[in-house]
């Protein structure tokens, strides 16, 4: 079993310093340092506009000011185990989703307002009126759950999530995430334990077990970044150990962990980086493999 070391922490601590964005410095000291969870809270409501979107790059390869739907994924996600139910950021956010909805309830992979805007290549909206999508309308709609927020939003888009979540038989790694990031926050544990599975084998399925396969492949831990996460159980104790193992063999000679996707733009290097090593340095802690 590979551990990270003290060195090897230490070049990761430093690659954080050097490269990172400010909000990821401070959930890296967040979460490893003990500093207070509202400097994360007050670095993410930056990248909030006034209308409840979330934009500004919080999401580096959406580059525009306007919000996106993955925005929102990603500025709830930083504020996980921070913000409580009551935070206005939260209710503003709730209150853009609403008006970015779709009539079944849901929000569309990327609005149409992307196209002014200088972004990754794969960004494109499905028409001028995209539907909704799973991906990001899930686990938003768990994160929400988490909180605990009490939003008219949330019922609708609950609603459609359970509806498109019956309708999926083959699943790709990102909508995988997507479905176990709702199953394993929504508030109806029977629905969430039936589905889930239903759905096991292709959820497993959408994970490469190979970890020498090459791409923008998605991994075991991808799926199960904690050892309570619900993909957990798809994967045996062998099958996460080989992929952690592979975690600390990636760190690069910076210190940090690289993506595995297309680099567009030099700037989403290091955000991406920072990004991804800290969700890398928490796995590892999740997993007791830093010394």
């Amino acid at each position: 079993m590979k551990t990270l070391g003290k060195d090897a922490f230490a070049a990761a601590e430093r690659y954080m310093e050097l490269h990172a964005r400010l909000v990821d410095r401070l959930r890296f000291a967040h979460a490893f340092g003990g500093a207070p969870g509202e400097l994360v809270r007050n670095a993410v409501a930056a990248y909030q506009n006034l209308d409840g979107g979330f934009g500004h790059a919080i999401e580096p390869d959406l580059r525009g000011s306007a919000g996106q739907p993955q925005g929102v994924e990603i500025a709830l996600g930083m504020l996980e185990g921070i913000a409580a139910a009551e935070e206005p950021l939260l209710l503003r956010a709730c209150d853009w989703l609403a008006a970015h909805s779709t009539a079944d309830g849901g929000v569309p992979w990327v609005l149409p307002s992307v196209l002014g805007d200088p972004r990754g290549p794969w960004w494109q909206p499905q028409g001028e009126e995209p539907p909704a999508a799973l991906n990001p309308t899930a686990p938003v709609a768990g994160l929400l759950h988490a909180f605990g927020v009490d939003h008219p939003w949330l019922g609708p888009a609950t609603e459609y999530c359970w509806g498109a979540i019956a309708a999926v038989g083959e699943v790709e790694a990102y909508d995988a995430m997507c479905v176990l990031g709702f199953l394993e926050r929504v508030p109806d544990r029977e629905r969430a334990e039936a589905e889930f599975a239903r759905l096991r084998e292709p959820l497993r399925t959408s994970a490469a077990l190979d970890p020498d396969a090459p791409g923008h492949v998605h991994s075991p831990v991808d799926l199960a970044p904690r050892p309570d996460s619900l993909g957990r159980r798809l994967f045996s104790d062998e099958e996460i150990g080989v992929h952690l193992d592979r975690i600390v063999e990636d760190q690069g000679e910076d210190g940090g962990w690289a993506p595995n996707f297309a680099m567009w733009t030099p700037v989403v290097v290091h955000e991406w980086g920072g990004y991804l090593t800290l969700a890398r340095l928490e796995t590892l802690k999740a997993y007791g493999r830093i010394d």
